[in-house]
């Protein structure tokens, strides 16, 4: 059963109990003496007769002795008055009063009601009093225990709503395990997540126009110089160009991503293709652009692996890799590819020896537009390897960078045989 409902019939069968005891006890103590009216009505009635036997027999003398006598051992306010109206004991006898006549004189012998609180007038509302001040206290408990974490989750929502991305409500459920709990967590970690993308994208867009400005001022000052010198037309015209061909691939990059990542929600348009096949033809590519730097490429790639993929997503993200490797590695090197195929997963790892990164930044590298500090200016915008990520999480796989012994950079891909859906236990990094 959830916390939840041991905590609700808990709370029940608590108030339920409190209820039965309270009423015990008030029926207990606060009417402790069975017939205590009854009783009293009957010591009053002794002392009157008592009173008047002792009048009648002994006289006033011994009448007014007894009374005295009988107030200073318990005061009561008994009292006797006389009166020369004979026909005044024609008065009956009442609860408080008594008429004696003797020797033509009419004694009267008074025992007043003393003002005192019984609760025999309320006795029978007592229980169900009792029942209404216990619940009325539990329910007033339970309503403030239910209340509280939905006026913070209430809150919480009203902060997201006006862009408050760093309201938490966690620390306000302490003390509290149940579900309520776990939903403060939860939206704690959406919250998180909110404001993570927010700040991705604001760096995005910094980082896009900055990465714009740079060839944009390049060709304003190439038109700049043709202005002046209309004889360096075909020089500033392939100057064009170039910077022209930087834009079209910065903008397809960063397309790329933008579609990647607003799709992560979509399902792949998956085939099934080698995926080993396709890396080798990728490092035939790779391998005809090394000869340029003298730089050769070693592979250990044996076999097939067939596996439900997006093609065009997986080419992507494996030709970034190598590519980059080529690209950082030092002059007169290699670039070692290996893989490693089980029945449902495919290993590749790409290390190269150029300078590598620090170690701090093994994870930066994989955000859109980051490079290493010691990485040597080769073209590029540093999007590569955040599309490589981005294209192996959607097919639930995973992308890690190490620094083997040797130096350089090793990045590693793991590509699962069937897509498993982007955000899944198994496809989180």
């Amino acid at each position: 059963m959830p916390r939840l409902f041991w905590k609700f019939f808990t709370t029940i069968w608590l108030t339920m109990a409190a209820t039965v005891g309270v009423i015990f006890l008030l029926v207990n103590f606060l009417q402790g003496v069975p017939f205590a009216r009854e009783l009293d009505e009957e010591r009053r009635a002794i002392t009157l007769d008592l009173t008047a036997n002792v009048l009648a027999r002994d006289g006033e003398d011994a009448a007014t002795y007894f009374v005295r006598t009988s107030e200073e051992t318990l005061p009561a306010g008994l009292t006797i008055s006389k009166t020369a109206k004979a026909d005044a004991c024609a008065v009956p006898k009442t609860v408080d009063t008594r008429s004696i006549l003797k020797d033509g004189i009419c004694y009267q012998i008074s025992l007043p009601v003393r003002a005192t609180f019984t609760f025999d007038a309320i006795g029978p509302f007592i229980p169900w009093l009792a029942i209404l001040i216990s619940s009325t206290i539990s329910a007033g408990a339970l309503a403030r225990y239910l209340i509280r974490p939905v006026v913070h989750l209430r809150d919480g929502l009203s902060a997201l709503a006006h862009g408050r991305f760093d309201f938490r409500i966690g620390d306000k459920m302490a003390g509290r395990k149940d579900e309520v709990t776990a939903l403060a967590h939860d939206f704690d970690s959406s919250a998180a997540r909110l404001q993570e993308l927010q700040d991705a994208q604001q760096r995005l867009f910094h980082d896009v126009s900055h990465e714009l400005r740079s060839p944009l001022s390049r060709l304003q000052a190439a038109v700049g110089v043709l202005r002046q010198s209309p004889a360096k037309l075909g020089a500033m015209l392939d100057r064009m160009d170039r910077e022209v061909e930087r834009l079209d691939a910065l903008v397809g990059e960063v397309l790329t991503l933008a579609r990647l990542t607003a799709g992560s929600s979509r399902p792949l348009k998956t085939h099934t293709l080698d995926v080993i096949e396709l890396l080798n033809e990728i490092l035939g590519d790779a391998a005809f652009e090394a000869q340029a730097r003298e730089v050769s490429i070693t592979t250990s790639v044996e076999g097939t692996f067939r596996a439900e993929v997006e093609g065009e997503l997986i080419y992507r993200a494996l030709e970034n890799v190598v590519r980059n490797a080529v690209k950082y590695t030092a002059e007169h090197s290699h670039v070692s590819v290996a893989c490693e195929a089980t029945t449902d997963r495919l290993k590749i790892c790409v290390t190269d020896q150029g300078p590598g990164v620090r170690r701090d930044e093994l994870e930066r590298i994989f955000q859109p537009f980051s490079r290493g500090t010691e990485a040597v200016p080769r073209g590029g915008y540093g999007l590569g390897l955040a599309i490589t990520r981005q294209a192996i999480e959607r097919h639930g796989g995973r992308v890690h960078a190490s620094l083997p012994d040797a130096g350089g950079l090793a990045v590693t891909l793991e590509l699962p045989r069937k897509p498993i859906p982007y955000g899944s236990a198994d496809g989180q990094t």
